[in-house]
């Protein structure tokens, strides 16, 4: 189990500490992710999950549940590669018209950001790539984390990844569900192609009380991979064998079922449709 000492601004915060019974079910902080490089970051926290939005690249670093568990585990070291400078979401946009949309590494170009919507129940925050082709949506809620790629480059395209490690580490005891049957994929399984609608994944781990999931709003035809590297996963939305099929805009959430029962999560996942 990870825990991760992350700078805020005025105190020091335990990541996995629940938070105060007074707390909005939506916040807001600002501060540093020291486990990812110690890079600022937004800092939205609900009663279930702590996201860590890097400030200049745009990505996730970390993606804390109320255990203290990062299902993330970025960190930007050069060179290490599937353990650490790959990991995050959405990680969209890699050497087409630049590279945004991921937690700072030595590859990714830097991107600007605005904070919309600050309610109690809904944070919205807005990134533009920094050669002003790309505009991103991040949209958090009590339950969940929205991402919408709202303006894309003309003639480019972009996928929607979760690279990470299910319960704090990719090891045997992972698993995953998805939406085209209700059968325990152990984590070594791969899957090629588009999954059925709703298109949605979730991975768990044997040690943990509940899932990360995966929701596709949009349903087409473009292939959906999901693939396992050592030290983590790379799950795909509109990718195979390496390329890219979004050209309009999608969303993707990504949340936490509190369950690892197949219909508990399945019923979390597609509630949020309705």
């Amino acid at each position: 189990m990870k825990f991760i000492l992350v700078a805020s601004v005025g105190l020091a915060l335990l990541v996995g500490c629940s938070p105060s019974t007074d707390q909005a079910p939506v916040s807001l902080s600002h501060g540093r992710d020291l486990s990812a490089g110690d890079l600022p970051c937004y800092i939205i926290t609900t009663e279930t999950t702590t996201f860590y939005l890097e400030k200049q690249g745009g990505g996730l670093s970390s993606m804390i549940d109320s255990d203290g568990v990062d299902w993330l585990g970025f960190h930007d070291e050069e060179g290490s590669g599937w353990k650490g400078e790959y990991r995050g979401f959405p990680n969209s946009i890699h050497r087409q018209d630049g590279s945004y949309f991921h937690a700072l590494n030595a590859g990714t170009e830097l991107s600007s950001s605005v904070v919309e919507i600050e309610t109690e129940n809904h944070v919205r925050i807005i990134f533009t790539s920094g050669n002003g082709k790309w505009k991103g949506q991040w949209g958090f809620y009590p339950d969940r984390c929205d991402f919408t790629m709202t303006e894309i480059s003309p003639g480019w395209k972009y996928w929607i990844l979760y690279e990470g490690v299910p319960g704090g580490e990719m090891d045997d005891t992972d698993f995953w569900y998805f939406s085209g049957d209700s059968e325990t994929h152990a984590i070594d399984e791969t899957h090629p192609g588009d999954f059925p609608d709703p298109e949605w994944i979730a991975f768990g781990d044997v040690n943990s009380p509940r899932m990360i999931y995966l929701l596709h709003h949009e349903d087409n035809d473009h292939p959906d991979t999901y693939l396992n590297r050592p030290y983590m996963t790379v799950l795909g939305f509109g990718r195979f064998d390496g390329e890219k099929f979004f050209d309009t805009p999608q969303t993707v959430s990504i949340g936490f079922a509190e369950s690892t029962d197949y219909q508990s999560v399945k019923s979390t996942i597609e509630g949020l449709l309705k």
